[in-house]
């Protein structure tokens, strides 16, 4: 213990004191259903591993966007006694965790997701978020529409921060960041559909670098009007993880023939432009700058968000519009990127449509690249904060 760093050592203290309390706590509530729900609670934890994954052997300069496992994981339920509050919250070793073969998640895909990133400071310790308030206020929209409860805000962040900490496999300044996945799910078991009656809140990091395998280099889209991502009335507009495994078969089919993603239509016109696999999409023209309007169908990306504030910042150069954009709009555009928390902003080269390739503006004196440059040195507190975007993690 003596060799862990003061905040780690403060953590682990505070996770033996909830533990013990949680354990009072729950054999008070009297019979044998209080000591039921404690043995389920404790034997549902991961199970700690005691492996000491030292940083030295990542090598930072060719840190992709892969799975690199780091030391711990955050897990936090809420049972049917907790009536939809989550009161328990611990660090664990990262692991793999217990789930019922009847669970709401497994049967039902009834899940949300989250992604985000930690960067180290510049030339001191500790680090930054990029706000976080953002994704714990889109996870308790998308448990809203899922039927889940779902953590408060201050929960969530001082979550986040703590997983932060635990974990010291945090890419050197430039070289990358901390990905972070909170994960809301239905976790108790169910088998008719229904609600679960038990749910788990779950963050776990890894060191990662760039999303796309051409790293910061411009990439290649085809645009599919076969597969849709979502439909009217669906849950296009929330992060659950029932809208990404419907994308595989078509990013497959595009990588296999040599693009980087796939570009989706509208399902009921097929004309209008919605995101691509895992981020949103922009297109500039002239002064112009457009992106689909999120109406149900298409991710409020919280980089979508940021993009667009960052644009309409430079008024006096660019006007921002939020729309329709058709396929016509695209081909006829000067310029188009991609953003999204893994993604960034990504510069898109060429787009193919109906087996015609469409080129693009890409390069040092582009929207993209001027975007990406004001974006991630706010990220990497590079540049003043004039927004209060970024939160410290000491």
């Amino acid at each position: 213990m003596a060799l862990l760093p003061a905040a780690m050592r403060s953590i682990l203290r505070a996770r033996s004191t909830r533990v013990r309390r949680a354990a009072r706590d729950l054999q008070a509530g009297g019979g044998g259903g209080g000591s039921s729900l404690l043995r389920r609670w404790q034997s549902s934890l991961p199970q700690l591993d005691h492996v000491d994954r030292s940083d030295d052997e990542i090598d930072w300069d060719n840190l992709g966007f892969g799975l690199t496992p780091t030391d711990y994981m955050y897990v936090m339920r809420s049972s049917p006694e907790d009536l939809g509050a989550f009161p328990r919250g611990e660090l664990c070793r990262y692991g793999n965790i217990e789930l019922s073969p009847s669970s709401g998640v497994l049967n039902y895909a009834q899940g949300l997701f989250e992604g985000m990133k930690a960067y180290r400071r510049p030339g001191r310790a500790g680090y930054t978020l990029f706000r976080p308030e953002e994704n714990a206020r889109r996870m308790q929209f998308g448990a809203e529409r899922m039927c889940m409860p779902a953590p408060s805000v201050d929960q969530f962040v001082s979550a986040v921060k703590e997983t932060v900490l635990a974990n010291r496999r945090v890419p050197p300044q430039g070289k990358g960041g901390l990905y972070l996945r909170p994960l809301l799910m239905g976790s108790g078991p169910i088998l008719g559909l229904a609600p679960a009656p038990e749910y788990t809140f779950l963050i776990y990091a890894a060191p990662v670098g760039n999303y796309f395998k051409e790293g910061l280099a411009p990439i290649n889209l085809v645009v599919d009007d076969e597969f849709h991502r979502a439909m009217p009335g669906s849950t296009g507009g929330v992060k659950t993880i029932a809208n990404y495994a419907p994308v595989l078969k078509a990013q497959m089919d595009a990588k296999s023939k040599g693009f980087t993603d796939v570009l989706y239509l509208d399902s009921v016109h097929k004309q209008y432009l919605e995101e691509v696999s895992s981020c949103n999409v922009f297109i500039v023209k002239g002064g112009v700058v457009a992106t689909p309007a999120t109406k149900g169908t298409i991710l409020p990306g919280i980089t979508r968000k940021s993009v667009i504030e960052l644009a309409r910042d430079r008024g006096y150069n660019y006007k921002v519009e939020e729309r329709l954009v058709s396929i016509d709009d695209l081909i006829d555009a000067d310029e188009v990127f991609c953003t999204g928390t893994a993604v960034v902003v990504a510069p898109v080269s060429t787009v193919t449509n109906k087996g015609r390739r469409h080129e693009f503006r890409t390069g040092p004196d582009t929207m993209s690249q001027e975007l990406y440059t004001t974006l991630t040195s706010i990220q990497m507190g590079l540049a003043e904060d004039n927004k209060g975007w970024t939160v410290a993690v000491d």
